[in-house]
């Protein structure tokens, strides 16, 4: 399979540096009779500097390449094809893109159940909300999270659980730099409803999307040419506006600030993107240029989530029943 992540460097530029030391080295030591121990230690030096430089440097690449290779669990695939709908519906030559998106997320970043077990499907659901708004970006990395953690249900700001707590998904800042807090029910409940415009994986994701320029202002300049940052901004604002007199279909969640409008306009893109054309066109057209997504090419106007019994066809398009495939 071709490498899903074209961008990665491999160790290549490294091994032909070191080819240039070593051999450029002679050319150093050319007519002296006997080559000073400055001169040789110097050299000693630079050869262990630069192979130091070369393990540093490739250990995500090694790393990923062990990913790369290890082949996908049956039993993730069958998650991802009963629970994510975006997934179900990607054509079968980007599955398998998609499914090493997964496991890279996976691998480089921790998933831990703060007063609730998880599981495989937790997991797969977190890295899904990670993988959905950047797949069309490749080699995207979330260099602002190191962490997600679930809670059982809502919490408040202190991160404190019980009644009369009503946050479902966080960005943590300070003390939970880098950290990303999640309700667990309302992970799963995300999913397992995929047409009321809401999903707090994907918001909060969008969240860490935005800040990836530094700044948290709805205006994600990663993703988003230079000549259609002011159209969006003056659409953000007219929509707000509208949100504020009750003319508008969005989230009244969204009125919040801009950066809450970009996360819960994308909240609805990626759930229902043909309601989405359909009653704020303009916003919906700025989205795919800013994910590189059509939506209403991606996903069916009329749809419905998929299980798989023993005589199903096999999610992984070996054309065999499941129970003779993945599913033994």
């Amino acid at each position: 399979m071709e490498n899903p992540h074209p961008n990665q460097r491999g160790p290549l530029p490294w091994i032909l540096s070191g080819a240039f030391v070593i051999l450029y080295s002679p050319l150093l030591l050319q007519g002296r009779e006997k080559p000073t121990g400055h001169l040789v230690l110097l050299i000693i030096i630079g050869l262990l500097g630069l192979f130091l430089i070369w393990r540093w440097s490739t250990r995500k690449y090694s790393r990923r390449k062990k990913i790369l290779d290890t082949p996908f669990p049956p039993a993730w695939r069958k998650i991802l094809t009963e629970n994510v709908i975006y997934y179900n519906h990607l054509p079968a030559d980007e599955k398998p893109i998609f499914e090493k998106d997964i496991q890279i997320f996976l691998a480089e970043k921790r998933i831990t159940g703060i007063k609730t077990r998880i599981d495989d499907t937790d997991r797969l659901l977190v890295a899904a909300s990670a993988v959905i708004p950047v797949f069309r970006f490749r080699g995207w990395e979330y260099r602002n999270l190191s962490e997600v953690l679930l809670y059982p249900g809502s919490f408040d700001e202190q991160y404190g659980t019980g009644h009369e707590k009503f946050i479902l998904g966080m960005v943590g800042t300070g003390a939970m730099n880098r950290m990303m807090i999640l309700s667990q029910q309302a992970l799963r409940q995300g999913f397992a409803i995929a047409n009321d415009k809401k999903n707090v994986g994907i918001h909060e994701f969008i969240h860490l999307i935005d800040m990836a320029d530094g700044v948290a202002d709805g205006l994600p300049e990663v993703l988003l040419h230079n000549q259609y940052a002011i159209p969006w901004l003056n659409m953000v604002e007219e929509e707000i506006e509208r949100i504020f007199n009750q003319q508008s279909g969005i989230n009244p969640y969204g009125a919040t600030n801009k950066q809450e409008f970009f996360a819960v306009t994308s909240e609805y893109f990626f759930e229902r993107p043909h309601l989405l054309k359909q009653k704020h066109p303009e916003i919906y057209a700025m989205l795919e240029k800013i994910f590189r997504q059509k939506g209403t090419d991606r996903l069916p106007l009329n749809f419905k989530k998929t299980s798989i019994g023993r005589n199903s066809p096999c999610p992984c398009g070996s054309g065999m029943k499941f129970k003779h495939c993945c599913g033994k």
